[in-house]
């Protein structure tokens, strides 16, 4: 489902999302679109189990990214866990799971059992 900027930035603050969208810089060798779970939750992303299982660190000082003028979304990628710039020129959300119980239930039965390589497999798919 095609989603605008605002629609994600809601949803993600109370979700965890899996999307897809087009890379802003094309990587040779690699897909067009990317694929992503990330979130804005603070209640997922401050809890024990973000700090440590997550690895989220809140930023520090002024964002040094101009989210509007470059029609990207700042958000925190799960996978990579970093925060990441989602170009919303063209973005879908795939899935979307609630920052409750049910993100950790998914976490422990999907995301813990991948290696490496397949997350990186994962991201490109």
């Amino acid at each position: 489902m095609s989603v605008t900027k605002s629609g994600l930035d809601s949803a993600l603050l109370g979700n965890v999302c899996e999307i897809q969208f087009v890379r802003k810089r094309p990587i040779a060798g690699k897909p067009a679109t990317r694929r992503m779970l990330c979130t804005k939750s603070h209640q997922l992303l401050n809890s024990v189990n973000g700090k440590t299982s997550l690895n989220y660190k809140a930023p520090k000082g002024a964002k040094q990214f101009n989210e509007s003028t470059s029609n990207v979304l700042i958000v925190w990628d799960i996978m990579m866990q970093n925060y990441r710039a989602v170009n919303m020129n063209s973005c879908n959300i795939i899935e979307t799971i609630p920052d409750d119980e049910t993100f950790w239930k998914y976490f422990n039965e999907k995301l813990l059992p991948m290696s490496a390589d397949d997350k990186q497999a994962w991201m490109n798919s």
